[in-house]
C-alpha cells in the first residue's frame, strides 16, 4: 500500500487546466465561426456555388444584398422557362474565377449587381 495521501489540490489544478483549455478552445472556434461568417471568400464562395447550382432562383444575388436583382433573376426565369438560369451559371462561374479582392470590390463595396 502506499503510504502517500489524497492530494486534492492536484485533482483541482487538472480540473482548472482542462476548463482553462475548454475555454480557449471554445474561444478558438468562435473566432473561427466569426471569420468564416464574415470573410470576404466565404460569400464568394457561397454566392458562386449558390449561382451555379440555383442560380435560377438568384439565391445568389439575395446573398450578395441584391434583393431587386434576385427577383428579377426568378422572373426572368419563370418567363424563359427556365432557360434564364443560365445567367446565374454564368455568374457563379466568374464569382469563382475572380480574386478575393476583386470580389469584394465588385460586388460587395461597388455594388454591381450584373456581371
Amino acid at each position: 500500500m502506499s503510504t502517500e495521501g489524497y492530494d486534492s489540490t492536484k485533482r483541482n489544478n487538472d480540473f482548472e487546466d482542462a476548463k482553462r483549455s475548454a475555454q480557449e478552445s471554445a474561444r478558438d472556434f468562435q473566432r473561427g465561426v466569426n471569420d468564416m461568417v464574415q470573410g470576404q471568400e466565404n460569400k464568394k464562395v457561397l454566392a458562386g456555388l449558390l449561382g451555379i447550382f440555383l442560380g435560377g432562383f438568384g439565391i445568389h444575388k439575395f446573398v450578395l444584398g441584391y434583393t431587386q436583382e434576385g427577383i428579377i433573376q426568378i422572373i426572368i426565369t419563370v418567363l424563359t422557362c427556365g432557360f434564364g438560369q443560365i445567367i446565374g451559371f454564368i455568374e457563379g462561374i466568374i464569382y469563382l474565377t475572380k480574386s478575393d479582392e476583386e470580389f469584394y470590390e465588385t460586388y460587395q463595396i461597388g455594388r454591381k449587381p450584373w456581371f
